[in-house]
């Protein structure tokens, strides 16, 4: 649309150009002065009605002024409507991208919503678009929303603290949120009010201060990542075992643990001991007896959030709880594959480099 409103601004100054200078040479040859012919164009065109310079004394003279006030008056009408459509389309358009929008939040399921479209959240969401995770980006910074559009992501203008925005981007639909604002107030206010709002969500939040750690999981994120705490460890580590982060990392030089497992066709299960599962009062030791050293016991996820890294065989399983499996997919025990599984990551890649 806009460039069709530009085609008409442009072509209607073309052909009002184009009418006056055959207009002024028009009268210059009936005989007229050069200033008295420009004055005779500007009076006709625009309607003044001041009067003829000179008289029309031939019938061809009345006919060619006839010529210029409708080529005058048209030229003028249609550059004159190619500007009210450039300023007019664009409240068209957010129309439009506003019922579209609206369309799309109503149809999102099981999707996830990005507080804050910054540095961090545009990282979160390139990642998450590249998994083909359905996902809409909130954020009250234009800018930062026109960046969002231009991306390709769902998006919506609003403050992620305010419940009605929460609301308007489908949170008791979604499945998780990930608030990454620098604001650890912000990210601690935003956590509390979609925790209360839907109690099922997974919320991921951002913290830059490890005191504040503490509280956004009182106010109820699942998750918390201290970027700055991440940043800190991974440079102390290339410091004390640069050969082990080196070779953790060489699949394309920055790429993490995830990546290498692809490299080994290794996969991560995550089991959950559902209600009415077998594994309830069990240990351990029972399901690695039953894997037959085919895999091994990474950790374990109690339903109240606590993790225990390498628990040990007489740990007892609950319902609720999730164990992290690591081993290679074809010798995954079979009664793990026939277990219902709370989430799959698979890792297969190219051969190592």
């Amino acid at each position: 649309m806009r460039n069709s409103s530009f085609r008409r601004i442009i072509a209607g100054i073309v052909f009002f150009s184009l009418t006056v200078v055959v207009a002024v040479i028009g009268y210059i040859m009936a005989g007229w002065g050069f200033l008295d012919a420009i004055y005779m164009v500007v009076i006709t065109v625009f309607g003044v009605g001041y009067g003829e310079v000179k008289p029309l004394a031939s019938p061809l003279l009345k006919l060619f002024t006839i010529f210029v006030i409708i080529a005058g008056a048209l030229s003028v009408a249609y550059t004159v409507s190619g500007f009210v459509q450039l300023i007019t389309e664009g409240e068209i358009r957010r129309a439009l991208n506003l019922k579209r929008m609206t369309k799309e939040i109503e149809g999102l399921e099981n999707h996830v919503i990005i507080c804050g479209f910054g540095r961090i959240g545009q990282l979160v969401a390139r990642k998450l678009k590249s998994e083909g995770q359905p996902l809409i980006v909130i954020d009250n910074d234009p800018e930062r929303i026109a960046l969002a559009q231009e991306q390709g992501y769902l998006m919506y203008q609003g403050n992620a603290t305010d419940e009605a925005a929460l609301e308007a981007v489908g949170i008791f639909r979604a499945k998780s949120l990930a608030t990454v604002l620098p604001n650890d107030a912000a990210n601690v206010f935003i956590t509390l009010t979609a925790r209360e709002m839907n109690p099922n969500l997974m919320i991921l939040a951002r913290g830059e201060m490890p005191s504040t750690e503490k509280k956004l999981r009182l106010a109820g994120a699942d998750h918390v990542v201290l970027p700055a705490s991440i940043s800190a460890l991974r440079m102390a580590h290339l410091i004390s075992h640069p050969s082990a982060v080196d070779f953790l990392s060489q699949t394309d030089g920055h790429q993490g643990l995830n990546e290498f497992l692809a490299e080994l066709d290794i996969q991560l299960n995550e089991l959950t001991v559902a209600a009415g599962s077998s594994l309830i009062g069990g240990t351990i030791g029972d399901i690695e007896l039953r894997g037959k050293g085919t895999f091994i016991i990474v950790a374990l996820r109690r339903a109240d959030g606590e993790v225990v890294i390498h628990p040990s065989r007489d740990t007892y399983l609950a319902k609720g709880d999730s164990v992290i499996l690591m081993g290679h997919q074809g010798d995954m025990p079979s009664f793990v594959q026939q277990s219902v599984l709370k989430k799959e990551m698979r890792y297969r890649g190219a051969r190592l480099r």
